[in-house]
């Protein structure tokens, strides 16, 4: 009974899960603009260790996620909107040790974009709420995959955990890396990582238009082309195999 309340309002926050990234951005933007700080030390030294420490949570969380969507097979781990969807059951690379690497990395990663805010209070609560929600939404997609594969998931199930990778059992990816599926399901992720840092540094200056200077500023915006240029090649149906 409770594994199918779990499912029930996983299903319904599996419906809005591409918002929370946003949420998570928000908020931390708006903590570094009050508070002005880089960290929760007193010291500049402890803060700007906090910094790139966020900055590696982050980005390891990114980094799951790219490897696993480069791997997954098409009509996998998709981004579907509606409901949970697979044309077949990912069991190897990342998927043989976690059964939802994608929202391992989510959890990650946004316990990484919640502490770029220099709270470590903000980075903890992400890291709770964001473990509870995907907990839910993986319990709504396991009901849909057992249903789906049976046996082949329940032997599946049986020996590879949720959400807690274990650390043996690593079985070579069944496909090649595929560049372009990553591409084409991440880059947003990536960018938004990166405009997290960008909006949490501008945001302690007060967001002052005469800082933005420097070698930094010049990357993030050539990063803002780059998201340009590839929301162009999706307009012209580069991905369209991909949709």
């Amino acid at each position: 009974m409770y594994q199918h309340e779990l499912a029930r309002s996983g299903k319904r926050l599996f419906f809005i899960r591409g918002t929370y990234i946003y949420t998570v951005i928000a908020i931390a933007v708006l903590i570094a603009y009050l508070t002005r700080d880089m960290g929760p030390f007193a010291n500049e030294a402890g803060d700007r260790a906090w910094f790139w420490l966020s900055l590696a949570v982050a980005s390891a969380g990114a980094l799951i996620r790219v490897f696993t969507s480069g791997w997954a097979a098409l009509g996998t781990s998709g981004r579907a909107k509606v409901a949970a969807e697979a044309s077949e059951l990912n069991t190897t690379g990342p998927y043989s040790l976690v059964r939802n690497p994608l929202y391992v990395g989510r959890i990650v990663n946004f316990t990484g974009l919640a502490m770029l805010s220099g709270s470590w209070v903000w980075g903890a609560l992400v890291f709770l709420i964001a473990t509870l929600i995907y907990e839910r939404i993986s319990t709504y997609e396991e009901e849909f995959l057992r249903g789906k594969f049976g046996e082949a998931h329940a032997r599946w199930a049986e020996s590879v955990p949720s959400l807690l990778p274990r650390l043996h059992g690593w079985v070579s990816p069944k496909y090649p890396f595929w560049w372009k599926r990553m591409i084409w399901r991440e880059q947003n992720k990536l960018f938004l990582l990166a405009t997290t840092v960008f909006l949490t540094w501008w945001a302690r200056t007060g967001f002052d238009v005469a800082q933005l200077t420097g070698p930094w500023v010049t990357a993030y915006f050539a990063l803002v082309v780059v998201r340009f240029i590839i929301g162009g090649l999706k307009m012209v149906g580069f991905f369209k195999e991909l949709s």
